[in-house]
């Protein structure tokens, strides 16, 4: 009794372990599906010879076939696949087709909310590219959907919870035997087998496919990176979908084998055992009223597909001149921005620049964050000087100076894309509008870095570059705080030794240099000027003009009065109290010369980054008494000016402004 006993053990555990361990390795192998107890729905069925048909004659049908028993997707090794079936598709009629079949790994069984024709089933309008989904597929599809991006009717392509494939390729198969590609006609009424593999070790999936008898090719048909862990849920179902639209096609599986886990592919399908398919050969006549609904049919298909296709193609339409060839600027698609903006939606608007918007993005192919600005524009005349003057912009290279990375055309409107600065705009520190507090050695940090950048135009470059707008809201922080000139848009470019031509008054107001508005002419020491409000506004965090009764009341004024009364420190911004009151008085000096009334009595930006450098040389030569000293705080030099053995005072009249020792 007892031996019967431990007998009955034995076969019970071991037909346990063995039950477990075929579960655990999930692998399964159907030459004909006479015996399989697969869960159908929709339009799927089985044939008396085992040969699965999903759909038939009928339009606007789903059918879905799945291997009931779950997949688990707990361990790194259990994420490796292989599978390979063989399909056959009979088109109703031999030029259009139904929509195709698809293989893929769900979480779950149900698909009653799956939409029939080109969703297969799976998804409908509101589900498709969620990521709540789960749903990883590969599609064998017969119908080319502009919506998704399809690359032609007759493709294979690899799907992540959507229907706009990862990767994609024209069916068809490498031949090992004479050493070329072949096509394949999916809805050629002909069976095909196809072979999907995955490897967690790598992540990648790959397809290969060959007429039905041939062997597995050498070459794949194509490959995709997917980290499927991020994918699939612990546990998950495989089946195989197909669906048809407003035109029917009957889509067959001859048979069926599938291995999760390990290394190796899925079992080889017998083909002596696969099950037969019916005849495919001359269809009974149409009827008059038959062929008459058969021409309207496709003439409105094709029409539908026109319009989609030409609103597809006009969302990226884009410009381009033959012209546009003599600048050397890098041109960037519209594509390109309009998916690294989300389509320019307003979560993405980083602010209001010069003429347009500016807005935040990633450039999909290089992962690059970018800031991408859409200027209006008239004319083509006018675009074209446009595009040459940003053909020289283009190639300014400097640390302190905002990066044009590109530019792209479209409908009248340009799109300018420069490098990102992650900190923003300075005016927004100044302005304390949430930003933290710039201390002292920051602001004169941004001082000489703005200094820096207008040497660099006005002297270093092949042209003089008239920046004509300098002012806080132009100049952007980096990572490091580092200042970044930007905002190109009123930018003037003429040849060193030559003389700038008469423009138009532009610029902002308060920034403006007196002789801009009797002559019109923008010269580099028009830039001085703006460099010098810029030099008050930054020391006091005041804007360089602020309404008065009918008219506006200037900084510059006001810092010449609180200088004159001996109160400079009203000047000051309150949150750099207890810093270094002199220095900022001193720098304050500098900013008021650089704003002198008259441009003949400015400095040039070169001497103004001496004078912040401590270049001594400059004694005896500036219409001012400067002498510049360090004063070194831990293991930072910081470049001052100020009088060596005399206190500082000012004298000031409608067209002067002197400091003169006392």
């Amino acid at each position: 009794m007892a031996t019967n006993t431990h007998l009955i053990i034995s076969l019970y555990l071991c037909t346990f372990l063995s039950t477990s361990f075929a579960q655990n390795l999930q692998h399964f192998t159907f030459n004909g599906f006479q015996q399989a107890k697969l869960r159908l729905d929709g339009g799927a069925t089985i044939h008396q010879n085992g040969l699965l048909q999903l759909t038939n004659t009928s339009k606007q049908l789903t059918a879905h076939a799945f291997f009931p028993s779950r997949l688990s997707f707990k361990s790194p090794s259990s994420f490796s696949f292989s599978t390979t079936f063989a399909f056959a598709m009979f088109p109703e009629i031999q030029v259009i087709s139904g929509h195709g079949i698809v293989f893929f790994i769900s979480p779950s069984m149900d698909f009653h909310l799956g939409t029939p024709g080109k969703y297969f089933g799976l998804f409908n309008a509101s589900t498709i590219g969620n990521s709540s989904n789960h749903l990883f597929a590969v599609e064998l599809d017969t119908i080319q959907d502009f919506e998704f991006g399809d690359i032609d009717s007759n493709h294979v392509g690899i799907d992540v919870d959507n229907l706009i494939s990862n990767a994609s390729a024209s069916a068809g198969y490498f031949s090992d035997s004479e050493g070329i590609n072949k096509t394949l006609n999916l809805i050629g009424a002909k069976p095909i087998q196809i072979w999907i593999d995955y490897d967690h070790r790598d992540m990648e999936v790959k397809v290969a496919m060959a007429p039905l008898g041939l062997p597995r090719p050498s070459k794949n048909l194509l490959s995709s990176r997917i980290d499927l862990s991020k994918v699939a849920l612990d546990s998950m179902y495989v089946g195989l979908a197909s669906s048809t639209g407003s035109v029917a096609s009957s889509h067959y599986v001859l048979g069926w084998s599938f291995r999760q886990g390990g290394v190796g592919q899925a079992p080889s399908l017998v083909l002596s055992k696969l099950p037969s398919l019916p005849r495919f050969g001359k269809r009974r006549r149409l009827s008059l009223g038959s062929k008459i609904l058969l021409i309207i049919v496709s003439i409105v298909l094709v029409m539908v597909g026109l319009v989609f296709y030409m609103r597809w193609r006009k969302k990226y339409e884009e410009i381009f001149d033959d012209w546009e060839k003599e600048y050397r600027v890098q041109r960037v698609s519209y594509k390109d921005l309009y998916k690294a903006t989300k389509g320019f939606k307003e979560k993405e608007l980083l602010g209001y620049g010069g003429f347009g918007k500016v807005y935040k993005g990633t450039l999909p192919s290089s992962k690059t964050e970018v800031a991408i600005k859409k200027v209006s524009h008239g004319s083509s005349q006018g675009m074209r000087e446009f595009v040459a003057e940003i053909g020289c912009l283009g190639r300014l290279r400097h640390r302190n100076l905002v990066q044009l990375l590109g530019y792209c055309r479209r409908q009248g409107e340009l799109i300018l894309v420069y490098d990102y600065m992650p900190n923003g705009s300075l005016d927004k520190y100044l302005y304390n509008e949430g930003k933290v507090n710039l201390s002292w050695l920051e602001r004169v940090k941004i001082i000489r870095g703005v200094a820096s950048a207008l040497v660099y135009l006005h002297e270093e470059w092949e042209q003089v570059v008239i920046h004509r707008d300098v002012k806080s809201s132009n100049v952007l922080l980096d990572l490091s705080m580092n200042a970044r000139l930007g905002d190109f848009g009123l930018a003037r470019l003429y040849d060193h030794g030559t003389n700038p031509q008469t423009t138009h008054v532009v610029g902002t107001v308060g920034y403006l240099a007196p002789e801009l508005s009797r002559k019109g002419k923008a010269t580099t020491k028009t830039d001085v000027f703006s460099f010098g409000m810029f030099i008050l506004e930054v020391a006091s965090a005041r804007s360089p003009t602020t309404p008065q009764g009918d008219g506006h009341k200037y900084l510059v004024d006001w810092v010449y009065d609180c200088w004159k009364r001996g109160a400079i420190s009203e000047v000051i911004d309150p949150r750099l109290e207890g810093q270094i009151v002199e220095e900022i008085e001193l720098v304050l000096k500098l900013g008021m010369v650089c704003a002198h009334p008259r441009p003949e009595a400015r400095p040039s930006m070169r001497q103004v980054m001496q004078i912040l450098d401590g270049d001594t040389n400059l004694l005896g030569t500036l219409p001012y008494d400067a002498r510049p000293v360090y004063s070194n705080r831990g293991n930072e030099t910081f470049p001052l000016f100020a009088s060596p053995s005399k206190a500082i005072s000012t004298t000031y009249s409608t067209d002067s402004i002197l400091i003169v020792g006392r």
